[in-house]
């Protein structure tokens, strides 16, 4: 690139900062206004992409068949879900358990309370429900919580569940969930994970770990039967029931309480749609909850849902997929009765109260008490005897970790590999090969464009053509073309606040000469998603692909195409730091088409995600799975080079991030303008 076409990069900034404007903003304003995709589209099109993506059941001819697919399956999860990065070594490491007071229960039995590490530093708070009069060995179960956020492990339901094991003569544990009860507070928000994932590391890890380690410590206890051990709980909990049950077959019986349904269930039920935890990065690019289902088998399952369920999981249209895709794998090993299913009617809504609570007694005895005519199903009274969440309270290291401060710890060192070489030669090489890195880590498809004209206007000489841009049959976005009498080059327009937001901006452009392309890639603007935005973000991930990629090659395809109509050299502008970084990542991957770039107000660093506990669930396209391993801003923006790159309204931690590649730029024949 030459110094010339440098000072014209400049020369866009200070054109776009210019005050006065001959372009009137307000009928710009219409244009960008109007709608193109409408409302119902994106919902549609996310919805479709995700459905596509998740596997399905295949056919078996065996029990042995299937039984080397489940081995398969399950250490693919383990392997390449839940211990990815740092997780290998939370894994590995020795992990502490310790005893602290004995509360009197109520007849029969007594609470010992203590606390374990899920992880070292990450301490779970947990009560254990013993009988008085323990001899031999006797049935253990895992009694994990899910979304009851004030009371946690005090949720008198589960209390009830706990205090009838006990009462029954069995070993009940009673474990705090991440995010809930005494761990309820803004470093372990379930979207929080999602730092961990940023850094490389499984955000997912934490959780599995929790239940991982209480089942360790319930199979050392004295008196836990190792063949009589089960897992059960509500909501979040028969969520995680299902996942440690399916994964770690030490888990000897299963009961998940409307916990799950499948991911094409959820693709167009939206509100069984899971937080971070339960649809992690990639894990349905290996298996559905359909085939974790299937994978319990020949092991004793109970899946209960409820059928008026005013939150999730509604037996109606989430049982039967589950079922089925299990009953024949139940079936090769000649244990059809072991699956089994129980929909609560009374009062139907979302609950683990009497109903469900006996017949999961029931499925306990069946299995665990078998032809022991004095098991009684019925829930005994103990209304009485449950306790406050003070009493029940285990206190904890105020130091423990959290996901937010687990993702600090792990920013610190990152990115690897950070240093710019200094040698022009060297620079080349390393750009080429971190350029096919990001688009690794993103995930980057490659997109083509056929554009359909969807109507055009003039008025004061200028030319308003609506565009949608329809992308590999998969994503249709938006785009508002205003072009002036006689254009010189063609600017594309993105910010977070979407197209409508943009009439200064592109008024600005025009009046420099520009064709302004307005766009709004995906979840920005018009291409929101109208319902559970951010869930079908985390979608998005689970079956294997990345918001940012999605953005960064919605715009690099429009580049190509616009460069293709001859409309001249291609700048990006990009308002605000989110549509920045995805401008970066675009302009980094793209580096023929794009031939400039402009961001206003763009992050200094991906690791304030972290510092400032940042949420999936606020700025999703941020927290891609393992870019802060490889790349910062500071080397995303490398990567833009020699092409001019103007940087709008830094903060300070910007320009003193980015400042650094002004040298960089300059080697290369470019440059970075770091202005006002």
């Amino acid at each position: 690139m030459s110094r010339t076409s440098a000072q014209v990069g400049v020369a866009l900034l200070l054109l776009t900062v210019m005050p006065a404007l001959a372009t009137e903003p307000g009928h710009v304003q219409s244009w960008l206004a109007k709608p193109i995709v409408g409302d119902t589209l994106p919902l549609a099109e996310v919805q479709r992409f995700c459905y596509q993506r998740v596997p399905v059941m295949g056919t078996y001819s065996s029990a042995d068949a299937w039984q080397t697919e489940a081995d398969r399956l399950r250490k693919a999860v383990l392997e390449k879900i839940v211990f990815r990065g740092d997780a290998v070594k939370w894994r590995d490491a020795a992990v502490r358990v310790q005893w602290l007071d004995t509360i009197p229960g109520g007849p029969g039995y007594h609470i010992k309370k203590f606390r374990y590490e899920a992880l070292p530093g990450l301490w779970i708070p947990a009560l254990l429900y013993e009988p008085d009069k323990l001899a031999g060995k006797v049935p253990a179960i895992l009694n994990v919580n899910g979304h009851s956020r004030e009371p946690g492990k005090a949720y008198v339901p589960k209390q009830l569940r706990c205090i009838n094991q006990a009462k029954r003569g069995m070993l009940a544990m009673n474990v705090e969930w991440l995010g809930m009860g005494q761990l309820d507070g803004p470093g372990y928000s379930h979207a929080a994970m999602n730092q961990i994932d940023l850094c490389g590391s499984s955000g997912l890890a934490p959780f599995y770990l929790a239940m991982s380690r209480a089942l360790d410590v319930l199979l050392n206890l004295e008196n836990t039967d190792p063949s009589r051990v089960a897992v059960t709980g509500l909501s979040g909990g028969g969520w995680q029931t299902i996942v440690i049950s399916s994964l770690d077959t030490r888990v000897k019986l299963s009961t998940p309480v409307a916990g799950y349904s499948s991911f094409r269930t959820r693709a167009y039920h939206l509100k069984d749609l899971g937080d971070s935890e339960q649809t992690p990065n990639d894990l349905a690019t290996i298996v559905d909850y359909t085939h974790l289902t299937a994978m319990m088998a020949p092991r004793p399952t109970l899946v209960i849902m409820n059928s008026k369920d005013d939150c999730c999981f509604e037996s109606g249209y989430g049982l039967a997929s589950l079922i089925d895709a299990a009953r024949p794998i139940f079936k090769f090993f000649g244990r059809e009765n072991a699956l089994r299913s129980h929909v609560n009617d009374d009062p139907g809504t979302h609950n683990y109260e009497v109903d469900n609570r006996q017949a999961f007694y029931r499925m306990v005895g069946d299995f665990f008490y078998k032809g022991d005519s004095t098991f009684n199903a019925k829930e005994i009274p103990s209304d009485d005897e449950v306790k406050s969440k003070q009493d029940l309270s285990v206190p904890i290291p105020p130091d423990s970790e959290s996901f937010n401060t687990l993702a600090m710890k792990l920013c610190q060192s990152l990115p690897r590999d950070a240093d710019l070489p200094a040698d022009k030669q060297a620079a080349a090489a390393w750009q080429t090969a971190r350029r096919a890195k990001l688009s690794q880590i993103v995930h980057a498809p490659n997109y083509n464009v056929q554009a359909i004209d969807s109507g055009s206007e003039t008025k004061d000489g200028l030319k308003a053509t609506f565009w949608r841009l329809q992308m590999g049959g998969d994503w249709t976005v938006p785009a508002v073309e205003i072009t002036p009498a006689q254009p010189k080059q063609t600017a594309i327009l993105v910010a977070d606040a979407g197209r409508n937001s943009v009439a200064a901006d592109a008024a600005r452009l025009l009046d420099a000469g520009y064709r302004v392309l307005a766009v709004d890639p995906f979840y920005f603007g018009e291409s929101k998603i109208s319902a559970r935005d951010y869930l079908f973000a985390i979608f998005v991930c689970g079956v294997g692909q990345r918001p940012l990629g999605l953005q960064a090659s919605q715009v690099a395809a429009i580049a190509r195409w616009a460069e293709k109509q001859g409309q001249g050299p291609v700048s990006l502008v990009a308002i605000g730091p989110r549509s920045s970084t995805y401008a970066l990542v675009a302009a980094a991957i793209e580096p023929k088409a794009i031939a400039r770039v402009e961001v206003h107000d763009p992050l200094g660093s991906l690791k304030e995600a972290i510092q400032q506990n940042w949420l999936m669930s606020d700025k999703p396209e941020l927290f891609c799975f393992g870019l802060l391993q490889s790349f910062d801003i500071r080397q995303i923006a490398a990567l833009v080079a020699p092409r001019p790159l103007a940087v709008v309204s830094p903060s300070q931690r910007a320009k003193t991030e980015l400042s650094p590649l002004a040298p960089w730029f300059e080697q290369l024949g470019g440059k970075i303008d770091l202005g006002q």
